[in-house]
């Protein structure tokens, strides 16, 4: 035999020679080549045939492809034609080998990945193969992950973006048919517009954003776009997306990562037997858990949630309440509550008017309406300090009228209160006066959930709107503040304009610390710098600078923040006793009043004013330190009030809980039909009701109890046990509380 037909029934040994010398074995790979050709042209016309053999001859030429790249050019246009075009003709089998053959030119770099995402885009909504639709997604999943893992690869992404994009808008055209009962489930699967395209760019999508692979606007606009979507599953899949579901998180393929115990691991190695096996292992442990914990530290994820980042609010709240206004009926009630969700956030989180909601959802308003709680909470939601009390004042109206009268349960009133006190907690002029006294008066009311929803409201205007109360319910606070004149701004009237963020100067004095520290400069002399500055400068180019210590010709120069100080400057003295600000500290003082620019370059993240908070407190806590009296001890205790109601309420003061809206409950008192229940269940497998306890109906014979033995115990025995003991040792004391014990048991057992 010659060296060709050894070689020609030997792939896997062709394969491994051509690895070790390609010019040499060039000949034998066009052979292969052209047979290829041959079985490709017989495989398009009957698949059936020899598909084995076809698909041993395509392994070994991706095997092999990066050896010869020029005769191989169009093999991979060969395979993506194959499974693009006659993918349902194709048996389980080759369709595994042809992607998983793709998959093998990508990590060859024979193919970009672009190439490759391009054919497996496209088969993910086509398969049927559970395992081969896991192999498609996790492939997807890490080559986009692995392009984007040192550096952003933005071409890459904007092709997917674009490829992503397209599986969307592929069925916006369709009708929207809706999910109200069977008969339109199943017009819409016979419809063909299934929508499993655009469902499987959301899912694509969600996971990349919850990984942290794509955090940008464009990533968002993809879900954004499936909201609008035809086919129900993809407005839901995409609606949990912004509402922070949990819901799809079993579908993600990847492997539940448990928590090392780094002291468990130092244990194990200390009294297992010590090898050097051992240690590399422990050590490699270490090493990883060390890793992912600076990974979960890693500040790469964004400040900001999805709904920060969506392009246009106002059009995509319209856009939301036209389609739930539009097909009201043909949605089904779950899924209108997760659209008014959805727009009640986006309406709270971005301050954005959609009036026509507050219309339309006044016939959800009713204590019979099935889970009003959530209507409630997405109501709440949608109210800013922004909104319009005339749209409010009918909201407010129906639900006193629905829900808070004498022929509701508790539960009710109180769930209807806790609302009306949520809305005006956002908008306090949507409540009426007469409407505020009658709800006020339930404070008074025998249950415990109503009594806590009216004192909530009551304290909630006494702090925001004292005026509005009786003068009785007014209470000490609001009483005094009234009459130093501190009256409420009224809708659409708006404080002073904004000239700086109080504190900011110390987070810019804090930034220029750090970057003197990062360049090595020491500004211990600082202050001799600045001798003759006046001689080669003039003093409109140190505007910017901040404040100057300049002294003046026989005159006290006062520098002053607050208005109650310009009032009382005849008692400068005391008032620097009060404030904490003594003869050296001046320059603290006036610096405290110069005016930042850093909000004007830079942009400041939630992580940055954290910073300012806590840089706030510092200084507070410095200036009380020094003595500053009772002012600074009440900003201190201010500063600290608001940074705990920041860290535990952030979220509850951006969205609203059913908590929040039915308020605290008791458990329900058991019917007769739940009591006859709970007994039966504690009767079955018992005999005449009675205990099973001890040796009764025994199925094993076994040794008699502790008590049974107790009674044949010698006396010497029983003299010597540490019970007997303790009563010869107890005091009179003891005895007593013994005593009185058993009595009060003995008492408890006759009732």
């Amino acid at each position: 035999m010659g060296r060709g037909v050894l070689l020609t029934a030997n792939l896997p040994q062709l394969q491994n020679l051509i690895k070790r010398d390609p010019a040499a074995y060039k000949e034998e790979f066009l052979q292969q080549w052209n047979h290829y050709n041959s079985a490709r042209q017989i495989f398009q016309i009957n698949p059936d045939e020899q598909a084995q053999h076809f698909r041993e001859l395509v392994s070994f030429i991706s095997q092999v492809a990066q050896c010869y790249p020029k005769e191989t050019a169009q093999f991979p246009s060969h395979l993506s034609t194959l499974l693009l075009e006659n993918y349902g003709s194709l048996i389980p089998d080759t369709r595994k080998t042809l992607v998983q053959n793709l998959v093998m030119l990508r990590n060859k770099d024979v193919i970009t990945s672009i190439e490759l995402l391009k054919s497996l885009f496209p088969l993910l909504p086509r398969t049927t193969s559970s395992s081969l639709r896991a192999f498609i997604r996790k492939t997807i999943l890490s080559d986009i992950r692995t392009a984007n893992l040192r550096t952003k690869n933005h071409k890459l992404n904007r092709a997917v973006q674009a490829m992503l994009f397209g599986m969307v808008e592929r069925g916006m055209d369709g009708e929207v048919l809706g999910d109200k009962g069977k008969v339109r489930a199943g017009a819409a699967g016979s419809s063909g517009g299934n929508g499993e395209d655009a469902m499987w760019a959301v899912i694509l999508t969600k996971e990349l954003w919850r990984k942290g692979i794509w955090t940008d606007a464009k990533c968002v606009s993809i879900v954004a776009l499936g909201c609008f979507h035809p086919v129900m599953k993809v407005q839901s899949a995409s609606i949990h997306f912004f509402l922070g579901s949990d819901d799809d998180k079993e579908d993600s393929d990847e492997e539940s990562e448990h928590e090392v115990d780094i002291r468990a691991l130092h244990h194990r190695r200390e009294i297992n037997k010590k090898t050097r096996s051992g240690s590399k292992k422990l050590q490699k442990q270490l090493n990883a858990a060390k890793k992912k914990k600076y990974k979960s530290t890693d500040s790469s994820t964004p400040n900001f949630s999805a709904l920060q980042l969506l392009n246009d609010p106002q059009t995509f709240s319209e856009k939301l309440y036209d389609n739930l206004n539009r097909y009201d009926k043909r949605l089904s009630l779950d899924h209108k509550i997760l659209v008014m969700q959805l727009l009640s956030r986006v309406m709270g989180c971005h301050k954005v008017f959609v009036l026509p909601f507050y219309t339309y959802i006044l016939k959800y308003l009713a204590h019979h309406q099935l889970r009003v709680p959530s209507i409630l909470v997405a109501l709440a939601q949608s109210v800013h300090e922004l909104t319009p009390p005339d749209a409010l004042a009918p909201v407010v109206t129906k639900l006193a009228g629905e829900f808070v009268h004498p022929g509701v349960g508790s539960e009710v009133i109180a769930a209807g209160i806790n609302a009306i006190r949520e809305v005006c907690r956002r908008q306090p002029w949507a409540m009426e006066e007469d409407l505020l006294g009658d709800l006020v008066e339930y404070r008074k009311s025998r249950d415990k959930a109503v009594t806590a929803a009216a004192r909530g409201i009551l304290q909630l205007y006494r702090e925001v709107n004292p005026g509005m109360l009786k003068r009785r319910e007014r209470g000490k606070d609001a009483s005094i503040g009234m009459s130093t004149g501190r009256q409420p701004l009224p809708f659409g009237r708006s404080a002073d304009a904004a000239v700086d963020i109080e504190g900011l100067s110390l987070l810019e004095d804090h930034f220029k610390r750090l970057r003197e520290e990062e360049t090595g400069e020491v500004n211990e002399d600082d202050e001799a710098g600045w001798e003759g500055w006046d001689a080669g400068t003039d003093s409109s180019e140190s505007d910017s600078e901040g404040w100057i210590e300049v002294s003046s010709d026989g005159e006290d120069l006062e520098v002053s923040d607050s208005e109650d100080e310009k009032e009382i400057n005849a008692t400068a003295k005391s008032e620097e006793t009060e404030t904490g600000v003594d003869s050296e500290g001046k320059d603290t003082q006036a610096e405290d009043t110069r005016i930042s620019t850093l909000a004007t370059t830079k942009i400041l993240t939630p992580s940055d004013f954290a910073l300012l908070n806590d840089l706030r407190i510092k200084a507070a806590t410095k200036a009380v330190e020094n003595g500053g009296g009772p002012r600074a001890k009440r900003k201190l205790a201010v500063l600290e009030a608001s940074r705990k109601a920041t860290a535990d309420d952030q979220t509850a003061a951006d969205f609203v809980s059913e908590n929040d809206i039915l308020g605290p409950r008791k458990k329900a008192k058991a019917d007769y039909a739940e009591r006859i229940a709970s007994i039966e269940k504690g009767r079955e497998g018992r005999e005449k009701y009675g205990s099973l306890k001890g040796k009764k109906k025994k199925e094993m014979p076994s040794s008699s109890t502790n008590r049974e033995k107790a009674r044949n115990k010698p006396i010497m025995m029983i003299l010597s046990s540490g019970a007997v003991r303790g009563k010869k040792k107890a005091s009179l004391r003891e005895k007593q509380q013994k005593l009185r014990a058993h009595i009060e048991r003995s008492k408890k057992a006759y009732h």
